[in-house]
């Protein structure tokens, strides 16, 4: 754009022929005329009026076209940001023998069988349920004395306890208990105890007719207090689980109402 401002303007300078003889007409009138009057106004001659327009028309194409250029061009956009670059997101590969986190090894054990358990642990409820079912010792009341007969838990196929229970509800002046042990085998006395005074009570332990007797007798002026007392019998037998349906016991009491017999049988171990 600039090299054609020039190129034209060289043009109109080389196509320019000055008028000498109007521009010596202009200074002699100029010489000639009075020292003093009005000014008249100054007219730009022809070549130097050409120039001026000439390089007004080159300012104005100048500036048209660097304006132009600015429009057609405009602001140059600022850098679109560039989206970071996220890689595709993959799944570790399981190394062997690693178990995926949705799934966990069945860690479900076989049900033992029925009638089974542990060792150390308690039997389960089916498995006690195979003993047999008490038929004999059952509580027996008789006014103010009752009694209860069953061996003892903790007793074994060598050796076993037999149990008698006797609640009172009124003092007793006069007292004997008996308990008879049938002779199944090697049945022999290890021992008795009972929970009211030892002093109180003479205690014998005999056999006969193949019965194995213990008995304890309340000594004269002594009395038993109301309350839950026990009496125990300790004995070994012939190896195996315990038979009770021969063994019986044998309650007599005397209390302020009269006497009071009570007669009963021993449960199998619970």
């Amino acid at each position: 754009m600039n090299e054609e401002i020039s190129r034209r303007l060289r043009e109109a300078a080389e196509e320019h022929r000055p008028d000498r003889a109007r521009i010596v007409a202009r200074l002699e009138q100029r010489t000639v005329a009075p020292a003093v009057g009005h000014r008249r106004p100054f007219i730009a001659l022809p070549g130097r009026r050409a120039a001026l327009a000439a390089f007004a028309t080159a300012g104005i194409l100048a500036t048209g076209g660097l304006a132009v250029a600015n429009i057609v061009a405009g602001p140059a956009p600022p850098p679109r940001p560039t989206a970071p670059v996220v890689p595709p997101a993959t799944s570790p590969t399981p190394s062997p023998g690693s178990h995926p986190s949705s799934t966990a090894p069945s860690s479900a054990s076989p049900a033992p069988s029925l009638g089974s358990s542990a060792p150390g642990t308690a039997p389960s409820a089916s498995a006690s349920s195979s003993r047999p079912t008490p038929q004999a010792g059952g509580r027996v009341r008789n006014g103010p004395v009752w009694s209860e007969g069953a061996l003892d838990g903790h007793s074994t196929i060598y050796w076993a306890q037999s149990n008698l229970v006797l609640g009172v509800t009124q003092p007793l002046t006069s007292l004997t208990v008996e308990m008879r042990v049938a002779q199944t085998g090697a049945v022999r006395n290890t021992g008795n105890w009972r929970t009211l005074p030892a002093d109180d009570f003479d205690v014998t332990v005999q056999e006969s007719e193949g019965v194995l007797v213990y008995r304890w007798v309340l000594k004269p002026g002594r009395t038993v207090p109301p309350g839950q007392h026990e009496f125990a019998s300790q004995y070994n037998h012939a190896t195996g689980v315990r038979v009770t349906s021969g063994d019986t016991y044998r309650v007599d009491a005397q209390a302020s109402g009269g006497a009071f017999a009570l007669r009963g049988t021993f449960a199998p171990a619970r």
